[in-house]
């Protein structure tokens, strides 16, 4: 995803709330703005919620893997 910088005009009482709520929320100040822009699109209707899941995929080895000695091993 790219990000496009865009001039933004705001009251200084709403930049100071958001600025605040940003550090309650262990946010950059832009990174508060653009997900409550976002959570308002999406709850809007305007955009789809897509989630990104990453999912680490380990390869496993089945002779490293103890559970499989021992149904192998020899008896």
């Amino acid at each position: 995803m790219s990000k496009k910088a865009y001039p933004l005009r705001i009251s200084s009482d709403v930049l100071a709330a958001m600025q605040r709520w940003s550090d309650d929320e262990l946010r950059s100040l832009n990174a508060q703005i653009e997900y409550v822009l976002r959570d308002a699109l999406v709850k809007s209707g305007r955009v789809k919620l897509v989630q990104k899941v990453v999912v680490e995929v380990q390869a496993t080895d089945e002779s490293d893997d103890p559970a499989t000695k021992e149904q192998t091993a020899p008896k």
